[in-house]
């Protein structure tokens, strides 16, 4: 299988690139190579290559700044995932594209979101990203968009590595208790990726670490994994103020992940060997 890699430098194409090429033969494109809004860099990096897949992960992920720059969110997370549909449909590749639970308003707490649920995202981010689907759904591509959530890698800046920044230079954290997700590793979801592709998925599936906690809890068990003493204060959502609204839930269910005989490892053990993995 040959498999085309956009945003292959960024924290999720490094570890999918690292779970894909000891199978496969796997094709990387940085973001400064190929520009997934450019329909000509697409197409002839699909001419060149001729994939049986590409796996997009290329994307606008600062929340707060897509509220102030809507275009250029609208055009990576929106419009580039139609550009590479387009360029898949034509040479008969599947593309696989990764979504967020950001599409879901947060307001239904009674069960994990299902996929086919409504959708209606609070935010610029979430905004972007469902028009991201609505355009590889509308290509006619063979497609499995991934709806995954609360990410962190070794790769880039996220959650678990500012709160243990934070947890050794201040006295206390104070973190939101009031939003509640599955926090989910890099490795974990190209894990999960390749079990899908080797299953022959489809479609849209959601695909995070099993069980669910909120910010404060997750920042709880990574000072504690990460031998910190620091305490950590709970605050609402409604006194730690940002540019972009944030679904108070949204857990996604597992369902029909399992039923591609995918099973999603808690996200505390993912968390663990994370923290584990930074030392070495």
């Amino acid at each position: 299988m040959k498999i085309l890699l956009t945003g292959a430098n960024g924290m999720l194409g490094r570890d999918v690139m690292a779970e894909m090429a000891p199978l496969f033969q796997v094709l990387p494109y940085p973001r400064e190579v190929l520009d997934i809004t450019d329909r000509a860099q697409v197409d002839a990096a699909v001419a060149t290559v001729q994939p049986d897949v590409i796996i997009n992960t290329a994307a606008y992920t600062n929340v707060d700044a897509c509220e102030s720059d809507l275009a250029g969110c609208m055009a990576v997370n929106g419009g580039g995932p139609g550009v590479l549909a387009q360029a898949a449909r034509s040479c008969s590749a599947l593309l696989v594209h990764y979504s967020t639970d950001y599409v879901f308003d947060g307001r239904n707490r009674a069960k994990p979101w299902r996929e086919d649920d409504a959708t209606a995202p609070l935010n610029a981010y979430g905004r972007s990203k469902l028009a991201g689907e609505e355009a590889i759904r509308a290509s006619g591509a063979r497609h499995l968009i991934l709806r995954t959530a609360w990410l962190y890698g070794l790769h880039g800046n996220n959650f678990v590595t500012t709160m243990q920044h934070f947890g050794r230079e201040r006295d206390r954290l104070t973190v939101v208790d009031d939003q509640i997700g599955s926090p989910t590793g890099t490795v974990e979801l190209a894990q999960m990726t390749r079990a899908l592709l080797a299953a022959g998925a489809s479609g849209v599936v959601h695909a995070t670490a099993a069980g669910a906690c909120s910010w404060h809890g997750f920042a709880v068990e990574i000072m504690r994994l990460s031998g910190l003493g620091t305490p950590v204060d709970r605050v609402d959502s409604r006194g730690f103020v940002r540019p972009a609204a944030r679904p108070a839930y949204s857990v996604l269910s597992g369902e029909r992940l399992r039923g591609w005989g995918v099973t999603p490892q808690p996200w505390q053990r993912g968390l663990a060997r994370f923290i584990a993995s930074q030392s070495k």
